[in-house]
């Protein structure tokens, strides 16, 4: 998609500060809070869940143009979104305690059917493929401590594993389900056998996880916390040396304002959540984003940022890259960072999309010398 928003696919700028000067907005967002966003892997189609009780879906074209193509609604506030591996269904999950599925192959565009329940919000869910099973399973996480596996030709859950604690994030890729609770734990099932853990951590982050997602051939996942840490992690022990976790989304703090009191010499910083995180497709880099109402693209082999983007004009609360990694789409609404009180009326909620160009997420090239 050489001529998406109108840019070349000439090389991006050498240098590692990125132009969000011609990303384009989302026409027809959502009415609150956006809480999710997720690309079709079969098309240019991309769904957002907000607070409004909507999980909307767009079609996005060449030129950046978006058009919403359906809608449907929850009873309470959307805190997820997912699609089967084939882009024709659509899964919303929310404080109704529900996981409600819109079929688009058979034309419906309004109306979802009701497909998981849990004692309390689901707060993620995501098809998976079980080996023992004919066709793909939904497996839904809640704050009522415990996963669940649909059949989603069946009203009742083939098998719930309890957890320590609330779900708060969780991603497959292939057999790879990794489950991030509160308390810091880190819950790791293969696929093949899913009834239980195949191993459990305490994140290497020591404060709150907000983030948890898989890198895209499963021997691992990236964390992001409240601390403006991301941890890299591998699953196998073999693999550990590798491991390493990094400060981000981070900032000098002023020597004014009644929140601090630094001096222009001193070492004060200000420290924001990691709120979203998303592999490239194709390259195997990733983006992550954050409560500063910044987003980074970084190369986690070589160890390297290779680019940073100005503040967007609110907390980043989601991201997503397209199928392709041609378009990177971010969310800026408000995150609940700072709490109720912070959630004031007439606050923005946009989604917007960024032409991913020239080197933007490539990896950095592999030298014989010190990377």
């Amino acid at each position: 998609m050489s001529s998406l928003f109108g840019q070349t696919s000439a090389a991006a700028n050498s240098n590692t500060t990125g132009d969000i000067s011609k990303d384009v907005a989302l026409n027809s967002p959502p009415e609150d809070g956006i809480s999710d966003l997720k690309f079709s892997p079969q098309s240019e189609h991309l769904a957002v869940a907000s607070w409004d009780k909507k999980v909307r879906i767009y079609e996005i074209n060449a030129q950046g143009g978006s058009e919403g193509k359906a809608l449907f609604e929850h009873e309470q506030p959307v805190l997820n979104c997912c699609w089967s591996k084939d882009g024709t269904k659509i899964v919303g999950s929310g404080c109704d305690k529900a996981s409600r599925m819109l079929d688009l192959a058979s034309g419906n565009t309004t109306t979802a059917t009701q497909v998981a329940a849990h004692d309390a919000p689901i707060r993620c869910a995501r098809f998976v493929d079980i080996p023992a099973q004919q066709s793909q399973m939904l497996v839904t996480g809640s704050w009522d401590k415990t996963v669940k596996y649909w059949d989603l030709r069946t009203p009742n859950p083939v098998a719930s594993v309890p957890c320590q604690e609330r779900i708060y994030s969780l991603d497959v890729v292939g057999s790879l389900l990794v489950i991030a609770t509160a308390d810091r734990y880190i819950n790791v099932i293969n696929l093949s056998d899913p009834g239980k853990f195949y191993k459990t951590i305490q994140s290497p982050l020591k404060w709150q996880t907000r983030v948890v997602t898989c890198f895209n051939d499963g021997t691992g996942f990236a964390v992001g916390s409240v601390e403006g840490r991301c941890a890299i992690q591998y699953v196998e022990d073999k693999d550990s040396s590798a491991n390493f976790s990094f400060k981000c989304h981070r900032s000098p703090a002023t020597s004014t304002g009644a929140s601090t009191t630094s001096t222009a010499n001193s070492n004060n910083t200000n420290v924001y959540s990691v709120n979203a995180i998303s592999f490239h497709p194709q390259h195997g880099t990733f983006s992550t984003a954050g409560s500063d109402g910044t987003f980074h693209f970084w190369d986690k082999d070589a160890k390297h940022r290779l680019k940073g983007y100005p503040e967007v004009g609110g907390t980043i609360s989601a991201t997503d890259f397209s199928r392709t990694g041609g378009i990177f789409a971010y969310s800026v609404s408000y995150d609940w960072s700072k709490g109720y009180s912070a959630n004031v009326a007439g606050g923005v909620n946009k989604v917007m999309l960024h032409a991913v160009v020239g080197d933007e997420c490539k990896p950095r090239p592999k030298t014989g010398g010190r990377k």
